[in-house]
């Protein structure tokens, strides 16, 4: 989730030209500024990764390799990298597409203004809901904003409302003094009240402490997404009949519609349990679409580097588990939805291109991809799904 490789073509319409997740964060742990002490240090490590292209795929979206990167043979895999046909930059859109659902219409967003939310919205959502009002209602960061309000929050029984430059609408509130359940329900009723103005996510954003220093948000997250606007890979293999693991928030993302046995964990490294725990049950023709979550959410949103950098690294030492179960014509791809630079400005997604290495279908360049589709449709055809 959010392992960018570059700026899209069409960045600078969003701001983001000249943004680089991967290159800037390999950048900086050359520098040496990513150096955390018992968590990471010196130039950022993916020889998996790197084996199968990672890379290369970084040379063809900016013209250079990052630091540390670059090949000493010919790439184990197969390796390009895709640009997104889709108007946002946000999750929903990028999973679709990369399912082979590219969204060709606008998202609604909310304002940079305070109050961000239509009144007769904010109105309806305390009407329904039973609530004394809400706070926020502005552009945030989930963290910042649980620190400022948690406590007024939590006094007053007034849920915290956010949103940012996705097309989302975030409700956070404590578990234990709003509860989980009734965090849940007045989401559903958010959920409802957004549709027509095509905001593509609620999120329920609980957490727990008591005080600011304290407060932290807890793995029950859940999102209420609108459903894909046509059929996806997911679909096309659960109609086949098809054995479908999804693990981590793809259940949400997809609104639940195909996403067969849906396997939840928190963390990458409990995502990735999950994963290899999947990819032993999977029966022969099935497919498992796993989200890895915290590249985004806990380090790319925070302009996190080290931790991103650490993550990665993370993930990379544990690729091998997962190859090693592999049989012949097993096919893994890994790939993003967008980019989150944790050294770009301000908090938010950014538009770029992503990384697509294929390992298990011999070795080799596919160049770049025009869309995310392109990598929904390469699966549909290794799985025979046409």
């Amino acid at each position: 989730d959010s392992v960018g490789i570059g700026g899209a073509p069409d960045a600078e319409r969003y701001g983001d030209a000249g943004a680089d997740t991967v290159g800037h964060i390999a950048a900086a742990c050359a520098r040496g500024e990513a150096d955390r002490d018992g968590l990471r240090t010196g130039p950022l490590a993916l020889p998996n990764l790197v084996r199968l292209g990672l890379g290369e795929a970084c040379r063809l979206a900016t013209g250079r390799v990052p630091p540390g990167l670059a090949t000493t043979g010919a790439p184990a895999g197969r390796f390009g990298c895709a640009a997104e046909r889709s108007k946002g930059k946000d999750t929903p859109s990028g999973h679709w597409e990369i399912a082979g659902c590219p969204v060709t219409f606008d998202w609604g967003y909310f304002p940079r203004t305070v109050p961000s939310f239509p009144p007769e919205l904010t109105a309806a959502l305390c009407r329904e809901a039973g609530l004394p009002g809400i706070l926020g209602d502005c552009h945030a960061s989930g963290t910042e904003i649980i620190a400022s309000l948690g406590d007024e929050h939590v006094s007053t029984g007034r849920p915290i409302c956010y949103t940012s430059a996705d097309s989302v609408f975030q409700i956070a509130a404590h578990e234990e003094t709003f509860g989980l359940d009734r965090l849940y329900d007045v989401c559903r009723i958010a959920r409802r009240l957004v549709d027509p103005l095509r905001i593509g996510r609620v999120i329920a954003r609980p957490f727990i402490g008591t005080s600011p220093a304290t407060f932290v948000r807890t793995a029950n997250r859940k999102d209420f997404a609108v459903p894909p606007p046509g059929a996806t890979l997911l679909d096309n293999a659960t109609a086949a009949a098809r054995d479908v693991i999804t693990v981590g928030k793809i259940g949400d993302i997809f609104a639940h519609r195909g996403t067969g046995r849906e396997w939840p964990a928190s963390g990458n490294d409990a995502l990735f349990d999950r994963t290899v725990e999947g990819a032993r049950f999977l029966a022969d023709g099935g497919l498992l679409f796993a989200n890895f979550i915290d590249f985004d959410s806990l380090y790319g949103h925070r302009r996190d580097v080290a931790g991103y950098a650490a993550a990665l690294e993370r993930l990379d030492r544990r690729l091998p588990e997962l190859f090693a179960l592999l049989r012949d014509g097993d096919l893994v791809v890994i790939t993003a939805d967008h980019g989150c630079d944790p050294t770009w400005a301000g908090t938010d997604h950014t538009r770029e291109q992503v990384p697509v290495l294929m390992h298990g279908t011999g070795a080799g360049e596919i160049g770049h991809m025009r869309s995310y589709a392109e990598i929904g449709a390469t699966v549909t055809t290794h799985l025979d799904l046409h």
